[in-house]
């Protein structure tokens, strides 16, 4: 995975999925994001977003649109290297059900 720079801040989002996954998501413009290797969407909820794992390992990856474009797309920054959570923003996105 290839990013234009480091995230400023990372989303804690309460939904039922990323709060089971432990995500913390940063995100960015589709164009500036390169994802290498293969990945597998699971899609659920309102069909908007596919997120993706790699099919080896099951790691969350990221998740993409799957029809309107956003201008951004939510990368898994606990995957990044370096990543330290106490030493970034954490801001919480409330979407619990």
């Amino acid at each position: 995975m290839e990013l234009p720079h480091a995230p400023a801040w990372v989303a804690a989002c309460t939904c039922s999925l990323c709060r089971r996954l432990a995500w913390r998501v940063a995100y960015f413009p589709p164009d500036q994001v390169r994802i290498t290797g293969e990945t597998t969407a699971y899609v659920w909820g309102d069909r908007m977003i596919g997120i993706h794992h790699c099919p080896v390992c099951g790691c969350g990856t990221h998740w993409q649109s799957l029809g309107e474009d956003f201008g951004k797309m939510g990368i898994n920054a606990r995957l990044l290297d370096g990543f330290d959570e106490q030493a970034i923003e954490v801001r919480t996105f409330d979407n619990a059900d």
